[in-house]
């Protein structure tokens, strides 16, 4: 009698388990970028159980340089990315009309990094300079900086030639360029593993230089946030994965293991890593999730400022919201 208790009992665990397996809301999230500590909140939200605890079945869908964010979920690719706002905006004015939910990354982690040998020093040295942008949405900070300094970008001894950078930093290596865009948690540390020595380089953080815009936030489409159902999965959504981010600031070492662990492609090492998620915490602190509606307003400044070619053509309406942070954080 026992035994069969036990077994009914197992059974009724089993059978429980396996239904809230299937009633486990689905999400898509479409990242922005390769598997890295980048994105490491949502490797750890999903790792440590946190997704599951909410009821959810997150896809973590790692992106590439021949994926657009916008575009996927243009196309019903998937239910939340994460984009910088300057290409949210953007493409929110071309037609797909993305909301920002959430903000886990409070300071922007985009810089210009130069050999010390071209002679640049300060922003006004760039003239007459080749300079290696990102594009396919990210040049739009850079862009707004050049605009900010009256630096044309179409060549010549008063404007600077850009060229445009693939995903690495062979530009600066081969002295293609006198500064190329780095991230502060990865391409820089790539040039220094390169062989350059810091003390031949020098670095504009967009942050020192006032002209730093939002990066890595969370977007959804507008119309699904009519859907109760849906706003009601994004809270849960949010709420775990800042559960996650706090998480990695906390245990940098156990959350770079946790990404190296989710990259399929074998590409990434221990040691970058985690040298990653130590800058990457940097970021992330100071942010409960929530979009400080001044960084907001920064962010946009910059990108209408941009001369005769602006980045955005007008002040964006309804491109961010507090609904889901104020239910997921409260």
């Amino acid at each position: 009698m026992k035994k069969r208790l036990a077994s009914l009992l197992t059974a009724g665990v089993l059978s429980l388990a396996a239904f809230h397996a299937n009633a486990a809301d689905k999400v898509t999230l479409q990242l922005k970028w390769v598997t890295q500590a980048q994105f490491a909140g949502y490797y750890v939200a999903k790792e440590k159980g946190f997704y599951e605890e909410e009821g959810l079945d997150v896809e973590i869908k790692p992106g590439g340089p021949d994926i657009a964010p916008a575009q996927v979920i243009a196309g019903g690719g998937a239910d939340v990315i994460v984009d910088w706002m300057p290409s949210a905006l953007a493409s929110r004015e071309k037609g797909v009309p993305l909301v920002n939910i959430a903000q886990p990354f409070k300071k922007s982690g985009m810089m210009l990094t130069c050999l010390k040998e071209t002679g640049v020093q300060k922003p006004e040295d760039f003239k007459g300079k080749t300079l290696g942008v990102w594009f396919f949405g990210n040049e739009y900070p850079f862009l707004s900086w050049m605009a900010h300094l009256k630096i044309p970008t179409d060549g010549g001894p008063d404007g600077v030639t850009v060229l445009k950078q693939g995903f690495n930093v062979d530009p600066l290596i081969q002295k293609q360029a006198a500064c190329i865009s780095t991230m502060t948690y990865n391409e820089y540390w790539q040039v220094i593993d390169a062989g350059i020595k810091p003390e031949d380089l020098v670095t504009f953080k967009y942050e020192d230089q006032g002209v730093a815009t939002l990066e890595d936030g969370l977007y959804v489409l507008e119309d699904k946030l009519k859907d109760p159902a849906f706003k009601e999965k994004m809270v849960k959504f949010v709420r775990a994965s800042m559960k996650g981010w706090k998480y990695a600031e906390e245990n940098p070492d156990e959350a770079a293991e946790i990404v190296l662990e989710n990259d399929s492609t074998g590409a990434q090492t221990e040691k970058h890593q985690k040298r990653m998620m130590g800058e990457i915490a940097k970021l992330t602190a100071g942010s409960n999730g929530a979009l400080d509606e001044a960084d907001y307003k920064r962010t946009v400044e910059s990108l209408l400022a941009g001369g005769s070619d602006p980045v955005i053509s007008k002040e964006p309406e309804g491109a961010w919201t507090h609904e889901i942070t104020d239910e997921a954080l409260n």
